[in-house]
């Protein structure tokens, strides 16, 4: 139902009186508030509870940012940065904030009145008067928000460009976090081209020591043969853990946004491990981590666009208003027939029958809510387990570090006093052999230790929600802050 109010029934004062009353009513229905984080982690975990300490052994003092310069490794931080200014995929993400700002701006436009420039020329034949009409007026149209449709439609687009820039934010920080993890897998395998190439010496070396020993009548042929298979075997394995590397640098390259051409220069050597980190409460890991942050603001967005299909339902005003001048080229000698002119008018809509369409998208936001609550709530026991499982692999993992130590330094020893009970003929080949090999897998099994404990921190840093630099980086566009205003 469509009411279209005349100019002509409100002289002077009382269209005034009638536009100042309509402002007032606009401005006196104010939308409901957001839920707090607090208020939607209730509700999203309902009967969880959420213990006030970590189950692992942890320091309960404030989560440290800039986990990224605890490791002491300036090409890490350099690599990192420059992931950050050329990999595609954090592109993506700030293309998407720039979809989410203009999405805000679009929703605040829709408070404000349009004004416009409307022109007209005729040419017809005279039959058509009023096709001859011509001039220029002013116009402008301005829909009241009566019952806060609109400022739900931009609240929710607010809730949403702040989840967004929170999203944005995480890709960030997974980002540095992956190419950390990456650069470890490149020190790896550069570590183990050096224990491959030592074992091929080895390899080597006793080939030459069995074909001296049967130079002097101590040896066999037998023996020669087995020490150039195991050599070759050395050699395959050595190829095996460069194409390894070759891989890892690739996927480190990729990362970076390079041309994966594995070219990147890798490290001698393992980066150190830094030292132990505060891991905080449980309860503040859902209100710093970005991820859990997106998920509320989500939710809050969720809620707005239930209050904006409510008021759907409800009648809406709207005001327009124009001045301008006008003339009919028709009759060129009256003067009069040129003048300026003003309109305004008031047009309301009451939705009477919609087939049910209405009340059926108040259903599906409705629907999208519970979902926006389900998500954050698997979201929170995802975040929660993972800062379980790094705090109890850190423990695991240096107990593990320390055996597999102890091992390779005995292995090492092992090997050197088997060599030489070969050389002098108190040993045969296989031992050497087997003795060889122990010390290989007790030397990769350490390197990998060490890497799945670097690894581990990383993961440790991310799931705790810490910022790896001094402060989060800004998309090009500029990130917004979170929009604390009142959402009236």
């Amino acid at each position: 139902m469509h009411t279209h109010i005349a100019p002509s029934v409100f002289p002077g004062a009382l269209r005034v009186a009638a536009v100042t009353f309509v402002l007032s009513l606009a401005t006196g229905c104010a939308v409901l508030p957001e839920p707090t984080a607090s208020e939607v982690q209730a509700q999203a975990l309902g009967k969880v509870v959420v213990p006030p300490n970590w189950s692992a052994e942890a320091s309960a003092a404030q989560v440290d940012e800039g986990w990224l310069a605890s490791f002491n490794d300036p090409e890490l931080s350099r690599l990192v940065h420059e992931a950050l200014e050329n990999n595609p995929d954090l592109w993506v993400a700030s293309a998407r904030l720039e979809m989410a700002n203009a999405q805000v701006d679009i929703a605040e436009a829709q408070l404000k009145p349009a004004i416009g420039v409307l022109g007209r020329a005729g040419n017809k034949p005279v039959a058509d008067l009023v096709a001859l009409l011509s001039g220029v007026m002013l116009r402008m149209s301005w829909e009241i928000d009566l019952w806060g449709r609109m400022r739900y439609a931009r609240n929710a687009a607010r809730a949403s460009r702040d989840a967004t820039s929170a999203d944005y934010r995480y890709a960030q920080q997974s980002l540095a976090a992956s190419v950390a993890r990456a650069w470890f897998v490149v020190s790896e395998t550069r570590l183990q081209q050096q224990l491959a190439t030592e074992m091929v010496d080895s390899g080597g070396n006793l080939l030459q020591m069995s074909e001296q020993r049967r130079k002097v009548g101590v040896g066999t042929d037998a023996e020669i043969m087995a020490a150039r298979a195991n050599l070759a075997s050395y050699a395959d394995a050595q190829q095996q853990v460069g194409l390894a590397h070759r891989q890892a640098l690739r996927a480190l390259e990729l990362l970076l946004g390079r041309y994966p051409g594995a070219t990147l220069a890798a490290r001698e050597d393992l980066t150190a491990f830094p030292g132990p980190v505060p891991a905080g409460i449980p309860a503040d890991v859902l209100n710093r981590r970005p991820d859990m942050v997106a998920a509320e603001r989500r939710v809050a967005s969720a809620f707005d666009r239930i209050g904006e299909a409510k008021a759907s339902m409800l009648p809406s005003l709207s005001l327009s208003a124009g001045y301008g001048r006008i003339s009919n080229e028709a009759v060129q000698m009256r003067d009069d027939l040129e003048q300026t002119t003003g309109s305004t008018a008031a047009t309301a809509m009451v939705p009477l029958y919609t087939g049910g369409a209405l009340t059926a998208q108040v259903a599906v936001r409705t629907a999208e809510q519970k979902v926006a609550v389900a998500d954050y709530a698997r979201r929170a026991l995802v975040a929660l387990g993972e800062v379980e499982d790094a705090l109890n692999a850190e423990a695991v993992l240096a107990e593990r570090e320390r055996i597999l130590g102890d091992a390779a330094a005995a292995g090492r020893q092992a090997t050197r006093l088997e060599q030489d009970a070969y050389r002098v003929g108190k040993s045969d080949l296989r031992a050497v052999n087997q003795r060889q090999l122990a010390q290989w897998a007790a030397e990769v099994a350490l390197l990998n230790v060490r890497r799945e404990r670097l690894v581990r921190r990383i993961d440790l840093h991310l799931a705790l929600g810490g910022s790896f630099g001094d402060a989060p980086l800004a998309a090009d566009t500029g990130m917004p802050a979170a929009d604390t205003s009142s959402n009236n």
